[in-house]
């Protein structure tokens, strides 16, 4: 089973760029999306063979997600059921036989870490969410973590230490995320690769010279390590500041 991930930076705009021949292309399962920065409504985008969920934001053209499928899930659930982090359409969540598959787009921190409080609530209840579905079955879950995890997980570490993305808050959330029974697939599987990043600032060329931060993953349970059978990084696929993330596994 193939599965895809990526921020798209507003669905509509993407989707001037090229989205649905990069979607047909890919072929995936699952194709995850956060910050479809719209309303019910607002597209009409489908594709043959393909059913797809959505979880809005109450405020229009902010965050979002979807996750367009292949396999008619069990059972479908939107957001954490949390009243103060349920407004932002932050997670989608569908529930198969041997799996829970979780797209979720984590709020940001914004500068100056101004919504660092408010992140660390979320950071806690979305963990206590992945650990009571994991409780049930094996979970996959994806998205824009908004975090780099270690200072391999982005070019210029030292400069950013403490700068939202790279807080030691955020860090060591997503390190209590790991500890509670959870992998980083692609970092297991290649543990020293660097300069591998999935968003880049449109600022100064950040792009054309690789100056990244990898924030978008597949994190899995534990017991899943064995079913991986790849995850990688899809930088040449253009259209949002973040690439598209991918994970495969076989059962």
């Amino acid at each position: 089973m193939k599965f895809i991930s990526w921020n798209v930076n507003g669905l509509r705009a993407v989707v001037k760029k090229g989205f649905e021949d990069i979607f047909k292309e890919l072929d995936a399962d699952f194709f995850c999306i956060q910050e479809t920065k719209l309303q019910e409504g607002q597209i009409d985008l489908s594709f043959p063979g393909y059913e797809s969920y959505w979880c809005y934001a109450d405020k229009k053209g902010y965050s979002g997600t979807a996750i367009f499928t292949k396999h008619k899930p069990i059972s479908v659930r939107y957001n954490l059921g949390i009243a103060e982090h349920d407004t932002e359409g932050r997670v989608t969540c569908l529930e198969y036989e041997k799996f829970y598959l979780v797209c979720v787009y984590t709020p940001n921190a914004q500068d100056e870490l101004k919504r660092i409080d408010y992140r660390m609530s979320w950071e806690d209840a979305f963990r206590q969410f992945l650990m009571e579905l994991d409780k049930e079955k094996p979970v996959i879950v994806c998205g824009d973590m908004n975090v780099a995890h270690q200072e391999i997980d982005l070019k210029n570490p030292k400069p950013n230490i403490g700068k939202p993305g790279f807080s030691y808050e955020e860090r060591g959330k997503f390190t209590e995320l790991l500890e509670a029974g959870f992998t980083d697939s692609f970092r297991f599987l290649y543990p020293d690769k660097t300069d591998a990043y999935s968003w880049w600032s449109y600022r100064g060329g950040a792009r054309g010279r690789n100056v990244g931060w990898r924030i978008d993953y597949f994190v899995i349970s534990n017991r899943l390590r064995d079913n991986m059978t790849a995850a990688y990084i899809l930088p040449e696929i253009m259209g949002s500041d973040h690439c598209p993330v991918g994970l495969e596994m076989s059962w």
